[in-house]
């Protein structure tokens, strides 16, 4: 299968209309240690991890400085750099006080501190994609947009995008910047943000699902999920990033693993082709389960 499987399968996106990717990305928040704290578990594995994805014809990748943090960061600098071909998203806005304890911070300043250790961890002049982690509901978020587009305006970021936003969050950041992408947690079971899906895909606007391997009850064995995957000799993993890209058009997945296997299996989501009937069973029942 890992020599068969490719992301290339999934169709393309241009991020910002001239940041061409294959449409399955990869997450690397799972590269990182427990509660997404400290450094990975196996660090040889997460780096096997990272250098096989130019092989599954992986492009896009999705980080963050809160990952670790730096942790991620730094990692995927050490792996891939100088990313020939591929497209290295991050994030900044969020800051860490310890596992699992995220509180986001939208000063001018921190932001603009975090868009240059970005630079410095990467090893770029640009970054290619940078997305406000989070908007702090504690700083007016026209000042928040404001200093990224100065740093837009700057050189020091290519594209923009934001995270765990409504649609008129979209909408006055547009006032500021073009906004090129758009993530929030979406998947088979979880819809709550399927009336920003539905605003990006009037306008062209990428969509990142994060989380996008959950299915609920639906995974369970038996299930019309587990049936699914089984006729396609294929994870239910794979089976909800298949899904996800039939869905929409602008959707650009990005599972996360630190585990080569697990990548691999990931990956194979992007040669299974749903039929239209599938499609709309997996669609019903997920509703359903809610």
């Amino acid at each position: 299968m890992s020599k068969a499987v490719s992301a290339f399968a999934s169709g393309q996106f241009k991020i910002g209309g001239d940041l061409l990717v294959n449409r399955l990305g990869f997450g690397a928040m799972r590269i990182t240690g427990r509660g997404v704290w400290g450094s990975p578990v196996d660090t040889a594995a997460a780096i096997a991890t990272l250098k096989r994805l130019p092989e599954l014809g992986v492009n896009l990748i999705d980080t963050a400085d809160s990952y670790g943090p730096y942790v991620s960061e730094e990692l995927i600098g050490s792996a891939l750099h100088p990313y020939k071909d591929m497209v290295i998203a991050t994030k900044g806005g969020l800051t860490r006080q310890g596992p699992n304890a995220w509180a986001p911070v939208g000063r001018p300043e921190y932001l603009r501190q975090c868009v240059v250790t970005s630079l410095r961890r990467l090893g770029v002049d640009q970054i290619d994609l940078w997305q406000l982690h989070r908007i702090d509901s504690k700083v007016p978020r026209d000042e928040q947009f404001d200093v990224i587009a100065a740093m837009q305006k700057e050189g020091l970021i290519k594209h923009v995008g934001l995270s765990e936003v409504g649609v008129d969050d979209i909408i006055a950041a547009s006032g500021y910047f073009k906004v090129a992408t758009v993530q929030n947690q979406y998947n088979l079971v979880d819809r709550k943000s399927e009336a920003v899906l539905e605003y990006c895909d009037d306008h062209g606007i990428g969509f990142i699902p994060w989380f996008p391997l959950a299915a609920g009850e639906l995974a369970k064995p038996g299930s019309i999920l587990d049936v699914i995957a089984a006729g396609h000799g294929v994870t239910t993993g794979a089976i909800a990033i298949a899904w996800l890209l039939k869905r929409s058009k602008v959707i650009l997945p990005i599972p996360g693993t630190g585990n080569v296997n697990h990548l691999v299996e990931n990956v194979a989501g992007a040669n299974v082709e749903l039929t239209d009937a599938q499609f709309a069973e997996l669609d019903r029942q997920a509703r359903s389960a809610n």
